[in-house]
């Protein structure tokens, strides 16, 4: 339009032209801010995060004044928990019933592939981070009381009861209580005379439930359910729609909240770093340690797992994790998989157009299961803790340090500092004290911002390389359809001419007439 306008005998309409271009050149600016409101929101709800809790420092807030502070965070942490429990059931119910039980069978086969395959990738690449950088040596002078936290000790647990919890809680006996209470393991010590005079104490485990939803339960009973669901068919849609509207209303529920992140955000960010103790200290003292680990995710994140999508999809990964910022802005803050979930699926469906039923069957199993930032950050604490305490770990024990931290990511809660509990099992399944776990709990705020990040990243890739196999499978099927009908709709026409019971039949009809009865009855 603008040749058009400026190839006027005088040149006269060329303003207006111009005008038209500045007013495009605005209009597209508007809708680029339009349709990224939210991720620039949330990323400057970070940054002045950062700044305003670093003015506050200085003002020496009391305690109760720094819990007012961090007030609006709280709210926003909560409004997140409180869509966990129906996204995740009916989401799964939904995707699991709307996938045909063949599909839902290859997809699951890959799903679980690529979780176990990326976080054994993780956990050995952690390992050797930790044997090239050596955070633990020259460390040991550690053991001081000025971080205070000592008294914050998780009670060591059996590795085998640990693992024996992870199945009581796949199976919870109580569909209700499992939204709030998670099966665990604990010991009485129990005197025992025996004839000799000796005293023995004995260690007998006891269950006991502990606060926290058992999402893993909850995640294998609504993929169940949707398959018993797709199962009975017709009379199984009424449920599966229910289900589909559920989800649906919560995905909206979700949408509302996502404009309260930016704000949350800030207090989140900013009454963590005015809590933060002598940070001078912690970075001096663990600063190859809090290095070693954020290296670890910063390789696993920006370079193995992109790689992987690559490889699989031949799409450019970078572009995927675009769309996906205000997610990874919002696992930075609240360090919880579970609470970014619903952004995720957001997100996910509309900027990275996966299908529907891909995301909402993969992401919640993948919050749930797939912990490859926490492999990370359990392999470096434990080979960190094992130099701390001049421990050279062999090869029996370094792959018991994978395999455990593999196994028990899967059971890790999708909490903040859920993975502490974690590096407790390995260090007791590979005998080093726990007794250093203090250290690891005093930075582990730092860690736990990019370990969220690694876990969420991993389950969106995971989502995109299922939603690119699963189009590709359809094509192919697709493409087997078309070649079968066309070739029916060609034998059809060859088979009128050619075919010995056509031509058979006509003969019949031509040949009797009434006239030869006997003839007639033969050939009949």
């Amino acid at each position: 339009g603008g040749e058009k306008a400026g190839s006027g005998p005088n040149g006269h309409t060329e303003g207006p032209a111009a005008e038209q271009r500045g007013g495009g050149r605005l209009r597209s600016c508007r809708g680029f801010l339009r349709r990224n409101a939210l991720v620039l929101l949330t990323v400057s709800g970070v940054v002045v995060g950062v700044a305003l809790g670093t003015v506050v420092r200085g003002a020496n807030l009391s305690t109760a004044q720094v819990a007012y502070l961090a007030f609006p965070g709280e709210l926003l942490l909560r409004m997140l928990r409180m869509v966990i429990l129906p996204l995740v059931v009916c989401s799964l119910v939904s995707g699991a019933a709307s996938l045909d039980t063949r599909s839902l069978g290859r997809l699951g086969g890959i799903a679980v592939a690529y979780f176990l395959g990326t976080t054994l990738l993780a956990s050995g690449l952690a390992v050797a981070l930790g044997f090239i950088i050596r955070p633990g040596a020259g460390a040991s002078a550690l053991n001081t009381p000025g971080l205070g936290l000592a008294s914050a000790m998780p009670t060591s647990k059996e590795t085998v009861d640990s693992f024996l919890d992870l199945v009581r809680n796949m199976f919870p006996a109580n569909l209700v209580a499992a939204a709030f209470q998670t099966y665990a393991t604990e010991y009485k010590m129990l005197l025992r005379n025996t004839t000799s005079g000796n005293v023995t104490w004995e260690k007998i485990p006891v269950g006991t439930e502990i606060e926290g939803m058992n999402i893993l339960g909850l995640v294998l009973f609504a993929l169940v359910l949707g398959v018993a669901l797709k199962k009975l068919g017709q009379e199984g849609e009424d449920l599966i729609r229910f289900f589909n509207s559920f989800n649906e209303a919560t995905m909206v529920l979700v949408s509302w909240i996502m404009w309260y992140v930016p704000f949350g955000i800030m207090f989140l960010v900013g009454s963590k770093i005015v809590e933060m103790e002598d940070i001078v200290l912690l970075v001096t003292s663990l600063g190859k340690y809090i290095f070693a680990s954020i290296l670890g995710h910063f390789i696993h994140g920006g370079i193995i797992l992109p790689l992987l999508y690559f490889a699989s999809t031949r799409q450019n990964p970078y572009r995927f994790l675009l769309g996906l910022i205000t997610p990874f802005a919002t696992a930075f803050a609240t360090c919880s998989s579970s609470a970014t979930l619903p952004s995720m699926i957001k997100c996910i469906e509309e900027n990275n157009g996966v299908d529907k039923r891909i995301s909402r069957f993969i992401l919640p199993i993948g919050a749930t299961v797939n912990m490859d930032g926490a492999a990370i950050f359990q392999c470096m604490a434990a080979v960190f803790i094992a130099q701390l305490n001049n421990v050279d770990l062999n090869p029996g024990q370094i792959f018991t340090i994978l395999v455990t931290a593999t196994a028990s990511s899967v059971g890790a809660a999708g909490i903040p500092g859920g993975g502490v509990l974690t590096i407790a099992i390995i260090l007791e399944a590979i005998g080093l004290p726990t007794n250093d776990l203090s250290l690891i709990l005093a930075v582990d705020w730092i860690v736990d911002r990019t370990t969220t990040v690694v876990n969420v990243e991993g389950d969106a890739l995971g989502a995109g390389i299922l939603n690119y196999l699963n189009e590709k499978a359809n094509k192919d099927k697709v493409q087997e359809l078309k070649e079968v009908t066309v070739e029916a709709i060609a034998n059809s026409k060859s088979e009128e001419e050619t075919s010995p019971l056509v031509t058979h039949k006509n003969q019949v009809y031509s040949t009797t007439s009434p006239a030869d009865p006997e003839s007639k009855e033969s050939v009949l």
